[in-house]
């Protein structure tokens, strides 16, 4: 079977919400990827057979996100984009969409990846259509109607990191060493040019003044300390442990790899960064979503032929530090 590898990847830094990237759309930031993406695989856009891109917060973003972002990019109009919506993980199912085009031969070079612009959610007015004969309407917010809150348990998504915590006896103490520690590592990576390779510097215009350069996460909070964190108070339950310090934060960015068979890649000279054995998608309880990885995980290693016990490094999204924490001990 044809075995499809990595050519290149890249991603904007991570700007904050309302931060820098707050007047670009998230086909902007994807276009920017896709782009670099291409030029850093050192293959002409016309060789691209497919654009796959992740973005959960569609609402207001324009028909087919993936597709505006492809053009915005300098992809030809001949090539086709996908955008794909599997919440937390759809810049990884993109990937995997890429990879079984590979593997079933319908097409040989696919960019894939993901893009978000939390800070352009729009406010939804449901009922403005036809009109309120009586009484108030109500403004929602998409970003927390369709990306922070569980569409079936009708609850946040801090709920279900609570839910962690007491399913899976997760301590305020651990949450809070865990989420100081990722802080120290981000403040030491950015300051040793640690991500200086894989972020793709972006330059944004002002209304006045000159161009904002962008070359950094703007997230990351330095100086940040378990002493501060053990401070916070909790921010979804009234007795919960779940704090604005140790949960994941609300962030606009973009990454994007360029996918290829192996062949393909032989062809062209290309040394690839590396190739996909496997991956493996699971459902869990919604009230527990976060703890999907534990399962996946398991099942892509034994696909690819390989215990947990060969593997050198294990690479999670961390979303919550109770989930982290709690993925990390399953």
């Amino acid at each position: 079977m044809t075995t499809a590898v990595i050519l290149a990847a890249c991603r904007t830094p991570i700007g904050s919400f309302g931060g820098a990237f707050k007047d670009l759309s998230a086909a902007d930031l994807g276009a920017i990827v896709i782009r670099e993406a291409i030029a850093r695989a050192g293959v002409p856009p016309g060789a691209v057979g497919d654009v796959i891109m992740g973005c959960v917060l569609q609402a207001g973003a324009g028909m087919n996100v993936a597709r505006q972002a492809a053009i915005k990019a300098g992809v030809p109009v001949e090539v086709p984009a996908e955008t794909i919506n599997r919440v937390c993980g759809s810049g990884l199912q993109a990937v995997v969409h890429a990879v079984e085009g590979v593997k079933a031969g319908s097409v040989e070079i696919v960019v894939a990846g993901g893009m978000e612009s939390m800070s352009n959610a729009p406010y939804i007015m449901r009922g403005a259509r036809w009109g309120y004969r009586l009484g108030n309407g109500e403004l929602l917010d998409s970003m927390l109607l369709e990306g922070l809150t569980c569409g079936i348990k009708g609850c946040h998504m801090g709920m279900t990191a609570e839910e962690v915590v007491n399913r899976f006896d997760v301590t305020r103490a651990e949450q809070d060493a865990f989420a100081a520690e990722s802080q120290r590592r981000a403040e030491r990576a950015i300051t040793a040019g640690t991500f200086d390779t894989e972020i793709v510097v972006v330059d944004v215009a002002q209304k006045k003044g000159p161009t904002l350069r962008v070359d950094k996460d703007e997230y990351p909070r330095a100086g940040t300390t378990v002493e501060k964190l053990a401070a916070l108070r909790p921010a979804f339950a009234k007795e919960g442990t779940v704090t604005a310090g140790n949960a994941s934060g609300i962030n606009d960015g973009a990454a994007a790899l360029v996918v290829s068979s192996e062949e393909r890649a032989r062809e062209m000279g290309k040394a690839p960064l590396a190739r996909i054995l496997s991956y493996s998608t699971t459902g869990v309880d919604p009230m527990i979503m976060g703890m999907g990885p534990v399962e996946a995980l398991k099942r892509a290693a034994e696909r690819a032929g390989l215990s947990l016990a060969e593997l050198d490094l294990f690479e999670l999204n961390e979303a919550i530090a109770s989930q982290s924490v709690a993925v990390v001990r399953e």
